[in-house]
């Protein structure tokens, strides 16, 4: 009877350990990308993991995979709806499949300049625009930059009359298909890991994106001709699901905003400085011609996409493209 009691206690025992030590496992984080180190949201990443383990004394940490190691934009919403990654970063063109009003962003010059851009996003109307993924599992934990949109292409673009005919790639966004449709251009849509490929055979002729990641995925050399456009806004939002967000405790869930709303801020930062570095190295490389619009030309542009607007007008609230579009500083 003694040997059985003993042998019960041992084995209490050994539940208790094991139950303290799965209790002291760190909380992990995957936090997938398809973007290089380099560029804002890969510094931002890397900010964030070392934040997120001072701040938690190492009971949570993150794991960053970058450059499409685990999933490209396109699949990576599905994967964290199944718990195989825990946050992400898309371009708030991918969100098209889970809410309507996101695709606001996306329409053709609505913003003029990154600060019209920051004034909005930190509005109630932007802030709102966070919580627009919850019915489907999924919660918004703020902004990040990474710049306006350019348009490289292998040949130059200086009115809408140039893009005729030509084929660029697009995110998976109705708008940005009737952006590129609206000059007669023919929309694909293609991964983001595709694109160089695609350029440098010729596939396509043309995409659109911001200076840094026209520079750090090395899409100037395969484009003789970038248009200084700002047609176009590329931001990005981070999300996690809404179950493993609710599974954290409350002081991890604060540590872990707090480390995001740093990081964030971090990666504005350095979106603002590498649109400007990043546009000079392509410049000096001599690789690709950066055309500049003039202010008439500029106004061709304006004239043949801002259509668009209306387009999506219902979809997208008439209200919120006021408020977007009030933003603006002039």
């Amino acid at each position: 009877m003694q040997r059985i009691i003993a042998a019960a206690a041992i084995g209490l025992a050994a539940l208790t350990l094991n139950t303290a030590a799965l209790a002291d496992d760190p909380v992990v984080i995957k936090f997938s990308h398809v973007v290089a180190e380099n560029t804002p949201k890969g510094q931002m990443a890397n900010k964030f993991k070392e934040l997120v383990e001072e701040k938690t004394d190492g009971s949570v940490v993150v794991e960053v995979y970058p450059n499409s190691q685990l999933f490209g934009d396109d699949k990576v919403l599905e994967a964290m709806l199944l718990g195989d990654v825990q946050m992400a970063a898309p371009a708030l063109s991918k969100f098209s499949r889970y809410t309507d009003v996101l695709a606001l962003y996306d329409l053709p010059f609505l913003f003029d300049d990154m600060a019209a851009v920051d004034r909005f996003q930190q509005s109630e109307h932007g802030q709102a625009m966070l919580d627009s993924l919850s019915k489907k599992g999924l919660v918004g934990l703020g902004y990040l930059h990474n710049g306006m949109k350019q348009l490289s292409s292998s040949q130059p673009l200086r009115t809408p009359e140039d893009a005729k005919g030509l084929k660029f790639r697009i995110m998976s966004s109705e708008v940005l298909e009737a952006q590129f449709e609206a000059v007669g251009a023919a929309p694909l849509k293609k991964p983001f890991s595709e694109v160089f490929t695609l350029l440098q055979t010729k596939a396509i002729d043309g995409q659109e994106n911001s200076w840094s990641n026209i520079y750090s995925k090395k899409f100037f050399e395969v484009q003789p001709y970038v248009t200084e456009s700002n047609h176009g806004l590329l931001d990005y939002m981070v999300v996690s699901s809404k179950e493993f967000w609710s599974g954290l405790s409350d002081e991890q869930r604060a540590q872990v905003q707090e480390a995001l709303d740093e990081a964030l801020a971090f990666g504005n930062e350095v979106a603002m400085q590498k649109g400007t570095e990043d546009r000079q190295k392509i410049a000096d490389s001599g690789r690709s011609e950066i055309i500049e619009l003039t202010p008439e030309e500029r106004a061709q542009w304006v004239e043949a996409m801002k259509p668009v607007w209306a387009q999506f007008e219902e979809e997208i609230g008439a209200e919120l493209i006021e408020a977007a579009y009030q933003s603006n500083g002039g």
